[in-house]
Parts: C-alpha cells; sequence; structure tokens
C-alpha cells in the first residue's frame, strides 16, 4: 500500500507534531508499505530513512505574529501535493488546522481516496481574547467539518478526544498514544548523570528545570522567565528554538540550548530533576512521554496531565494562565516546592513508558484503523 502521510512541517522545524509524523511515515516503510511524506519547506529533500519525502515551497507570514506555524504552499506546493495525493492508495493527515491539511482533504475527496486523520490539539487559550476567539471559531468552521468528513479519526490523547467529543464522526474514533524511541530515551544513562550535569555547567546541588520545545508563547515561554526570576535557586536549561529568545533575559540561572535530538536530547532529561511545560492548547506533548521513559518527574498543565488517565498519577499538573502569569509562575514554584518523587517512583515511570509507549504499536493500531474502513 502506498501511504501518503502529510504535515505542516518536516521534523527539522522542530514541533513534536512533525516528530510524531516522522516516526510513523518510518514505520509505515519498515511494516512493508510504501511512505511518501509531504510537508512545507524550502529545500528539496532527499529519502529518509526510506520514506520519500515531498517538499511544498511556501510562505508564512502568521508565525512570527502569533507564534503558530501556518505555512501556505505556493502554486508549485499545491500542485506537488495534488499529484502526491493522486498517486498514493491511503492519506494520513496529522493535525486539522493547516492549509496542507485542508487542501489535501478536498483533493482526497475529489479523488475519492480514503483519508484517516490524527487529531494532536484542541482550542489553545491564548492570552489574547482575539486570537482564543478566531482559533475557536476556526476549529468550529474548518477542524470540526474536517473530522465528520474524514474516514477516519484517531486522538492522540484522551483529553484532544473529550475537546471534540461533541463533534459526531463517520466512524467511532480512537484514541492511540504517540510512542516513544525506548531505546534512545531511558534511565540506563542516569549513571552519567554527574558527568552530563558538569558538562552543562550544572551543580549537583542545583536543581535543573529542564524545557523542551518551541519558544512561543503558547508553550508558557514568558512563565518560565517569571518563574526563573523569582527563583535564583533554580538552574533553567531550555532545549529548543523559536521567536522568542530567551537569551534576551539576560538570566544567569537560564541557559538556552538547541539543535538537541536523538541521544544528545535523552543527556538533558537524565540530567535535570524536572521537565517543565507550562503549556495550552496542547493533546499529549511527546516530549513529557520521553521525560516520563527517562523516569524523569514532570510538571505541566491539568490538561496535558490528564492526556493518559493510567498514566495522570504520576504527573503534576498545574492549572496553566497565559493571561495570569505572576499567579502560574507561583503556582508552579508551590508545586515545584512539595514535589515528592523517588528512586521507585522514577523505575515505575520509566517501566510503565516503556510497556505503555511504542512506535511500533502506535503505527499498527493506525493501519488496524485503515484497513478496518
Amino acid at each position: 500500500m502506498r501511504i501518503l502521510t502529510v504535515s505542516h512541517f518536516f521534523d527539522d522545524h522542530g514541533g513534536g507534531i512533525e516528530r510524531v509524523a516522522a516516526h510513523l511515515s518510518e514505520e509505515f516503510h519498515a511494516l512493508g508499505h510504501a511512505s511518501i511524506w509531504a510537508a512545507a519547506s524550502r529545500d528539496q529533500t532527499p529519502p529518509t530513512n526510506g520514506v520519500t519525502r515531498i517538499s511544498l515551497p511556501y510562505f508564512d507570514p502568521l508565525e512570527k505574529a502569533s507564534g503558530l506555524p501556518m505555512p501556505i504552499p505556493s502554486l508549485t506546493g499545491l500542485r506537488r501535493l495534488l499529484r502526491a495525493v493522486r498517486d498514493v492508495d491511503q492519506i494520513v493527515i496529522h493535525d486539522a488546522l493547516y492549509v496542507t491539511s485542508i487542501v489535501t482533504l478536498v483533493a482526497a475527496k475529489w479523488m475519492r481516496k480514503p483519508v484517516l486523520l490524527i487529531q494532536h490539539i484542541g482550542d489553545i487559550l491564548f492570552p489574547s481574547q482575539f486570537l482564543r476567539t478566531l482559533i475557536a471559531l476556526a476549529n468550529r468552521l474548518v477542524t470540526h467539518n474536517m473530522l465528520r468528513a474524514v474516514d477516519r479519526v484517531v486522538y492522540i490523547s484522551a483529553t484532544t478526544q473529550e475537546a471534540f467529543s461533541g463533534v459526531k464522526t463517520r466512524h467511532p474514533s480512537r484514541v492511540i498514544y504517540n510512542g516513544v524511541d525506548t531505546a534512545v530515551f531511558n534511565r540506563k544513562r542516569r549513571a552519567e548523570r554527574d558527568d552530563i550535569r558538569t558538562s552543562l555547567g550544572v551543580n549537583e546541588d542545583r536543581r535543573l528545570v529542564l524545557f523542551v520545545g518551541r519558544f512561543v508563547t503558547k508553550k508558557g515561554l514568558e512563565i518560565i522567565e517569571r518563574l526563573a526570576r523569582q527563583r535564583s535557586d533554580l538552574e533553567f536549561i531550555l532545549a529548543g528554538s523559536g521567536v522568542i529568545e530567551p537569551e534576551t533575559w539576560r538570566l544567569h540561572n537560564v541557559r538556552v540550548v538547541r539543535n538537541r535530538t536523538g541521544r544528545s536530547l535523552a543527556e538533558l532529561y537524565c540530567a535535570a530533576n524536572l521537565l517543565l511545560l507550562p503549556s495550552v492548547g496542547e493533546g499529549y506533548p511527546l516530549v513529557i512521554q520521553e521525560a516520563m521513559a527517562c523516569g524523569l518527574p514532570v510538571i505541566c498543565g491539568e490538561a496535558s496531565a490528564n492526556a493518559d488517565p493510567d498514566a495522570s498519577r504520576w504527573l503534576i499538573g498545574v492549572p496553566i494562565s497565559l493571561a495570569d502569569i505572576s499567579t502560574t509562575a507561583c503556582r508552579i514554584s508551590h508545586a515545584i516546592d512539595n514535589m515528592h518523587f523517588s528512586q521507585q517512583d522514577a523505575s515505575q515511570l520509566a517501566t510503565y513508558a516503556r510497556e505503555r509507549y511504542q512506535w511500533s504499536s502506535t503505527a499498527h493500531q493506525i493501519l488496524a484503523e485503515i484497513h478496518d474502513r
């Protein structure tokens, strides 16, 4: 079977959805299917790990203004995307609210190609009332209609499924959790923890708070800045990139690292005392699952903490408000001070993640949905 995966960007953009698309497209290939991945890119991208990549030239006027990546394909990109839809047997779309996703579904309907939609996120509670209203309207006008129109719907978390519980789909939706590469993200490197912290310039007696993700408003970067200013006793490492530049905060207890993936990212999970992700509008961010696989405690928004009900006993959920940064920072500070997480907890958490989240299992379940249409 020829399977076309469509996402807004390729994984070199650094977002979680893109990384999920990369893993799944590679799993489809490993399971014997012809795997093609189309996404916005200004560069021709060679095949990677058996996956044919189709680059869609684009422009993106909204990301710098809003922090939301919203690539709009050029005419060349649209032609490439339409040809890709024409030449495959099955289409997998990652998230509805992107131009590439909308165009793909319209073309698939016209060409009578089956579509499975993997929905990652729900509403995003921006501090701006205008942006909140805009996202809610877009979800109602676009996401809801796409969920109704596709052949199958998969949600990556119970939280996301609940956000769209009022939308009637053609077939019952399923929650299928993303996987984790547990060969990379695990507790085996804990013995190297002291050496890793030394290489990062972190003293053993200092608690290290790790953030991994894009540097944009919805990820809670302003909350982290406020917390870092209040808590000079904590060290912060921010791993990622984006329109916000934490270096401009000029805080001695904050350092930024970029281009960390795979094993170099796993080093940070092993070095840290906790992962902090004060984001909104998320389903189940992949970085939380990676941290879990490394046995690292996590403080995150309540929605993310409840994304997998069976894992919620290990995750510390905090009410996150981008409109009330000071109160949210105080809540997180209190959660850090009252966090009790033993080595036994870490071991149980890592075991749970290893047994629960596997990319091969995720791909098999998605293919089962496709074959069951």
